[in-house]
């Protein structure tokens, strides 16, 4: 399984979506630039390890299921192709 930005930058905006939270609020919780946050949600930026562990913190959930989740959405993108 390849990494996929774009699975990672979906996830990551439809639970931010989830708890009605701004790019705004949630990076600021995370302790990244807004702009950095907007490059990852639209698939333009792949982010570290650190930095998916201060958003998963952010969206209140632990690092493996955000991971977890991302896999998920990556292995539906690839059965869609």
């Amino acid at each position: 399984m390849d990494f996929n930005n774009d699975s990672v930058g979906k996830v990551i905006k439809k639970l931010r979506k989830e708890k009605n939270l701004s790019q705004e609020v949630l990076s600021g919780f995370a302790c990244i630039a807004r702009s950095h946050l907007a490059m990852i949600e639209s698939g333009t930026k792949q982010p570290n390890f650190e930095t998916i562990w201060k958003i998963a913190y952010a969206l209140e959930i632990p690092p493996h299921k955000l991971v977890e989740l991302i896999e998920i959405e990556t292995n539906r993108q690839q059965k869609n192709i």
